[in-house]
């Protein structure tokens, strides 16, 4: 199979159009088509479901594109071996995870890594958590932080913390020092995370299980709006787990305070590889730097916060 037919075909995987893929790699449109035809032929059935505003992979390219992209990076790997590159030199890394993660601690840890391997760079998607789900599973990332619920299948779990959800307020805040029950939340302005997030899958069935209603001022998809709303705001709450604010929380003088309830507690941060693929010599480090790392810090944030 032709290298051209390949790349071209990806093209169009990452473009959804001909046109768009002609755009990308500077080659006309018919030349585009004609590699698509030829690659369909070869195979003996078509990749694509041809709509008027562009091409979709059906079920027969999906696994077709698949195969290629474990067979890009099985290459990629072959090559690096061969050229003795099992040592730690320049590698990029690619990381998925959820926004919670990507707020301050993997560019944190990041920083860090590099400090001791500065050749090591960082291509780092940040995705909901069904996309990170896929994108391990499919091989299109080395590694993946994520808050899950239950056992993953499909992935091989390097790693796996308790994550509870958590309320956070500054340390002056009149229930800082108390216990917290759901209910009270509801006289504080909160900000959470929009439907379908962990967090708010946990604290919306803990709300249920209680008879509580509470709605929120601020619902957003980015945990920073959250967190800079909390900071200019003297009575505001957020919801997240102890890794999203464990550097921070001391510095801008915050409190971290469970609710003592169990559907609260029904999660785990994971730290995920795609299965039975061969892991560079930098990934290998990366990992067991951010699992040291992130035990390190969690044990002396739940230490000083005492849950």
């Amino acid at each position: 199979m032709h290298s051209s037919e390949i790349r071209y075909f990806l093209a169009v995987v990452n473009t959804g159009s001909l046109s768009a893929a002609s755009e990308q790699l500077f080659v006309a449109v018919s030349a585009i088509s004609r590699q698509i035809q030829r690659l369909e032929t070869r195979i003996g059935v078509p990749l694509f479901e041809r709509h008027a505003r562009g091409m979709i992979l059906n079920e027969a390219g999906q696994i077709f594109e698949n195969h290629v992209r474990k067979s890009l990076t099985d290459m990629e790997h072959a090559i690096a071996e061969i050229k003795g590159l099992n040592a730690v030199r320049r590698t990029l890394i690619r990381v998925a995870c959820t926004d919670g993660m990507a707020f301050y601690l993997l560019p944190a840890l990041f920083a860090r890594f590099r400090q001791i391997n500065p050749a090591v760079t960082f291509s780092l998607r940040v995705l909901s958590g069904k996309q990170v789900a896929e994108v391990v599973r499919d091989g299109d990332c080395d590694v993946a932080f994520q808050f899950s619920l239950h056992p993953e299948r499909g992935v091989e779990v390097i790693s796996s913390f308790a994550a509870p959800v958590l309320m956070v307020m500054k340390d002056q805040h009149p229930l800082a020092q108390q216990q917290v029950t759901l209910s009270d939340l509801s006289h504080y302005p909160l900000a959470l995370p929009e439907p379908g997030t962990t967090v708010r899958q946990l604290f919306d069935l803990a709300c249920r299980m209680s008879g509580t209603f509470i709605e929120p001022v601020l619902t957003c998809n980015f945990f920073s709006s959250h967190y800079n709303f909390l900071l200019h705001s003297p009575q505001a709450i957020t919801l997240c787990s102890h890794f999203t604010v464990m550097y921070q929380a001391q510095e801008h003088h915050l409190v971290l305070k469970t609710f003592g309830v169990d559907q609260l507690t029904q999660r785990t941060l994971q730290i995920q590889t795609p299965p039975g693929r061969q892991r560079s010599a930098a990934l290998n480090l990366f990992l067991q730097f951010v699992s040291e790392q992130m035990k390190q810090q969690s044990d002396r944030v739940q230490q000083v916060f005492g849950f």
